[in-house]
């Protein structure tokens, strides 16, 4: 317990450390976030700002090309920790389906080093007779352990099927364990009961088949396999998925449903060219729908086009159905076009086609026709209908705006979260122009900024931030924020084009037109 305890102690009061330190690592650790992020920054300044960016730099003793110390101090004191953390990293990108990604490992080379490792010597060689056999493994979670008694610490574990080379066969009375070297180089001790001899048997044919073909976004289930003939059931299989974005399949055949689409599972051996192959398809259903407005606000008369959309993004089916529970007061057609037929209030229904029980609605209130004398918009301004564009992102305050419309009527404007913003405040994405006579709304226009993707009416690295993480589909934006980080005006959903259209125009590369 006693690492336990010092660390206990050091996330508790920095045991000795000086209030400076305490300061830059956040002690005292009392939170997840205080210890994550202090944590974060002690790996950081002590180890990676300086070169030791790795878990085999972090352990050894590195000297540069002078003989002198480079990296003297160490993080990890467990000599068997690289080999442990790198098991997990293996293990978490195989999970994630990002085992073919491009990857650059560092890993010191030490002049004079032995083939294998020196011998504890607490193991007498009499108890052991040299081999070179190969064997496999013949249950799962077996360990290999660095001596040939359950005393010894483990090195890794095994399952069945891991093959590797016997190079001493233990002979001592009692239990019984063989000297083995891994298939990744690792040497070690495994209880014998555990080990067969090798009798090569090579596949002839594979064959594969699932329950259902079809899976659900998020499913999880195993392919099953037959390898024939039966004996070489020992041979080692292979799975690939050819998209491991639509889903990825691990070691045992398992496969998890990312997103819609399909991609072909191929199974195949390792020692011949037989292979099998099996099409899976994901569905994702339909969870929820969005309107880009909550709230509208027409004239007698007026067209607009609303839109909503249906959540998740990779759903299937995305067919959406339109209705006014007042078709006196508007009317809706498929493509979510509204007209405006009379004074009054309806409200706008969204259904998924697929599923009639998922719907989203909108409050629609028309009120009487503006002229065209009545209010008027400044030459620079773009006005589409209920969208305003083509702000200048220097000049876009409050004051700023009202400069640019003339008109009798009053004029309020509100931030996309509907506070009411003052002359000095800054007009950003989902803003909205309100226009009120005698304190009673007769039109609502939304502001549209082309790269302010957060609505605080500037263009920064907060967008791109916002927009990276809608592009890995960390978090999702809606309505008139996704399109504004649609540079291209396409339509289209953003993506990582659009990320470095906004990196130029922050960068004063190329400026993002407004208009």
């Amino acid at each position: 317990m006693g690492a336990i305890k010092n660390g206990l102690q050091y996330a508790k009061d920095g045991k000795g450390a000086s209030q400076e330190i305490k300061n830059k690592y956040l002690i005292p650790w009392n939170t997840k976030e205080r210890a994550i992020t202090g944590g974060g920054i002690f790996i950081g300044s002590s180890y990676i700002n300086i070169g030791q960016n790795t878990i085999y730099l972090q352990k050894f003793d590195v000297n540069d090309e002078k003989g002198e110390d480079l990296f003297w101090h160490q993080y990890m004191t467990n000599v068997l920790a690289p080999y442990s953390e790198s098991k997990s990293i293996y293990t978490g990108y195989q999970k994630i389906g990002l085992l073919d990604t491009s990857m650059t490992f560092i890993i010191p080379v030490y002049e004079n080093m032995q083939t294998l490792p020196t011998q504890n010597p607490n193991i007498e060689e009499k108890d052991f007779t040299l081999e070179n056999t190969k064997v496999y493994c013949n249950a799962n979670n077996v360990n290999i352990r660095t001596g040939p008694t359950t005393s010894y610490e483990v090195i890794t574990t095994l399952n069945h099927l891991d093959k590797m080379t016997r190079i001493a066969k233990g002979k001592q009375a009692g239990e019984k364990w063989d000297k083995v070297i891994l298939e990744n180089g690792i040497v070690g001790y495994i209880y014998q009961t555990y080990v067969t001899k090798q009798e090569f048997v090579p596949i002839e044919k594979i064959e594969v088949t699932i329950e259902n073909k079809v899976l659900q976004k998020g499913e999880r289930k195993q392919l099953q396999v037959t390898i024939l003939p039966q004996e070489a059931n020992q041979q080692k299989i292979q799975y690939i998925s050819s998209d491991p974005k639509v889903a990825t399949v691990d070691a045992q055949g398992y496969i998890q449903a990312i997103r819609s689409g399909n991609t072909t599972i191929t199974v195949k051996s390792q020692e011949n060219d037989v292979q099998a192959q099996i099409t899976i398809t994901v569905y994702s259903k339909v969870e929820e729908i969005v309107w880009d407005q909550k709230e509208i606000y027409m004239q007698v008369g007026d067209t607009f086009q609303i839109h909503a959309t249906v959540k998740p993004e990779d759903a299937n089916d995305k067919t959406i159905s339109y209705s006014s529970q007042n078709q006196e007061i508007a009317t809706i057609q498929e493509q979510g076009i509204i007209t405006a037929k009379q004074e009054g209030e309806t409200i706008l229904i969204a259904t998924a086609n697929e599923n009639p029980n998922i719907q989203a609605k909108c409050q629609l209130k028309v009120v009487r026709k503006i002229e065209d004398s009545e209010i008027h918009f400044d030459s620079s301004l773009t006005v589409n209908n209920l969208e305003i564009s083509g702000l200048d992102v220097n000049q876009n305050t409050v004051a700023d705006m009202k400069q640019k419309i003339t008109t009798n009527l009053e004029i309020e404007i509100v931030n996309y979260q509907n506070q009411i913003l003052q002359d000095q405040d800054i007009v950003g994405t989902g803003s909205k122009i309100r226009i009120k006579e005698n304190g009673s709304l007769l039109r609502q226009y939304q502001i549209l900024l082309y790269g302010d993707a957060n609505g605080d009416g500037k263009i920064n690295s907060i967008d791109l931030l916002v927009l990276q993480r809608h592009i890995l589909e960390i978090e999702e934006m809606d309505g008139i924020f996704k399109k504004a980080t649609n540079i291209h005006k396409n339509g289209k959903k953003p993506s990582s084009v659009d990320l470095l259209l906004i990196q130029r125009h922050i960068l004063g590369l190329q400026k993002i037109e407004q208009g």
